[in-house]
């Protein structure tokens, strides 16, 4: 395994120029453009990426597509799926394509790059405050797109720091704590909180449950929803220290709840590119942070086994709208994209194994 692990990481090293060469313009059209040596690198990574995929995978399988960019990944032809999408009424498929190149540049992006928005990133922009700030406060279009610039900044004074908080690889080792059921079929509460930061989603609570998801917790991000509820939010935490991110707008609810509770911990909004996936969500976004900050980040409740009829939470009855498979495959696909993963279902607790593809990104 370890042996696998190194080759990978040099055939994502190796690839990574030819990578930039193809999201940078070298499309299908233009591929002959790209040298032997770049050709041969792309097929080092996917065919690492494959290797990866079989030997951690849990079963699932990656297999080539229309050039050495993309690739489909595939769970067993005796996988039964139950859940079924609201709107069609289909069953969700056991197949699923992705873009390793994209995946990858979009890795780098986030990992060389602030997540946090700040008033210096909005004075940068070409007019900035005209075209972009607006659409961080909710009803933003009301305010004639911040022609009266001052009444913006008023709007977003709470959450808007003058220069990023945080900077690259700031913290060493992060854990994403999702809410999936399957936490509740363990006990990482102290793995989770020997963490340097421990990064939670919305409204998933700690007490009671500490033995499964620990009672560290450092950062949370947060959807609107649970943004409206920030004095709920922020009893969540016994130590009242978290930083909450909003990932959508400003709202004036969240306003007067900051000044007039008051609630001291630092509020700030989400600035972040996301990877393009149909795995969205206040998760996808949790990884994108974690990335742009730590050294090396593990996920855990991130997963489910193949025959879930929907995505189950450790907290609250099962939730509707998520595509189980779907998240499982892209989350392997970060794995072995260099992102390090706890991947636990309870086919795994059954024969008591463990998986994670320790990859340390910062090496590359």
């Amino acid at each position: 395994m370890r042996l696998l692990q190194f080759a990978f990481l040099l055939a994502l090293a190796s690839g990574f120029a030819a990578i930039l060469i193809y999201i940078t313009g070298v499309s299908n059209l233009y591929y002959n453009r790209i040298s032997d040596e770049d050709y041969e690198a792309l097929e080092s990574l996917q065919n690492a990426f494959r290797k990866c995929v079989s030997a951690n995978g849990l079963g699932l399988e990656a297999v080539s597509g229309e050039d050495y960019c993309q690739v489909k990944i595939n769970f067993p032809k005796d996988t039964v799926p139950k859940w079924r999408d609201p709107n069609t009424g289909e069953l969700e498929s056991l197949s699923f394509d992705f873009n390793l190149c994209e995946a990858v540049a979009a890795w780098e992006r986030v990992r060389n790059s602030t997540t946090i928005l700040t008033k210096e990133y909005i004075d940068a922009l070409p007019n900035g405050w005209e075209e972009y700030a607006w659409r961080r406060i909710n009803k933003g279009v009301l305010l004639n797109r911040c022609q009266n610039k001052t009444l913006c900044m008023e709007k977003l004074s709470l959450v808007l720091p003058e220069t990023p908080p945080y900077s690259p690889r700031q913290f060493g080792r992060c854990a994403v704590i999702g809410n999936s059921g399957d936490l509740l079929k363990t006990r990482f509460g102290k793995e989770i909180d020997g963490y340097d930061v421990v990064i939670r989603e919305n409204g998933a609570p700690i007490q009671n449950y500490t033995d499964y998801v620990g009672k560290k917790s450092t950062f949370r991000l947060l959807n609107r929803g649970s943004a409206k509820a920030l004095d709920k939010v922020v009893e969540l935490d016994e130590t009242r220290k978290e930083v909450l991110i909003v990932k959508t707008t400003i709202h004036d609810i969240m306003s007067k709840m900051i000044q007039e509770i008051p609630i001291k911990n630092p509020v700030y909004l989400m600035l972040g590119a996301a990877f393009g996936s149909a795995a969205k969500g206040t998760g996808l976004k949790a990884l994108e942070f974690a990335l742009s900050i730590c050294d090396s980040v593990d996920m855990y409740g991130f997963t489910v086994d193949p025959g879930y009829k929907e995505w189950t939470r450790y907290f609250s009855e099962s939730r509707k709208g998520h595509t189980p498979l779907h998240g499982r495959a892209y989350y392997h696909m970060m794995e072995c994209l260099g992102v390090s993963l706890e991947v636990l279902s309870p086919s795994e607790l059954q024969s008591s194994l463990i998986l994670g593809w320790e990859i340390n990104s910062a090496s590359l």
